[in-house]
């Protein structure tokens, strides 16, 4: 999954954030599984950046809902 800048989520339309939101999520969760059953991930940073894209596109939707 590519890093997505704020620029990129907004210029998205809403349901294709939402299916991105979607797939970052369940990403965040096999990487999350693999830590937890012991797995070394292959990219450490990978799951605080996961977490930063869905904060990234959860707070540009909460702004967009305020306009």
């Amino acid at each position: 999954m590519a890093i997505l800048r704020s620029k990129e989520i907004r210029d998205m339309s809403g349901d294709q954030r939402t299916k991105q939101l979607k797939d970052l999520r369940n990403e965040l969760l096999k990487q999350r599984a693999i830590t937890a059953t012991g797995g070394a991930p292959e990219n450490p940073g990978k799951i605080r950046e996961l977490r930063r894209t869905i904060a990234r596109i959860l707070t540009i939707q909460h702004e967009e809902e305020k306009r």
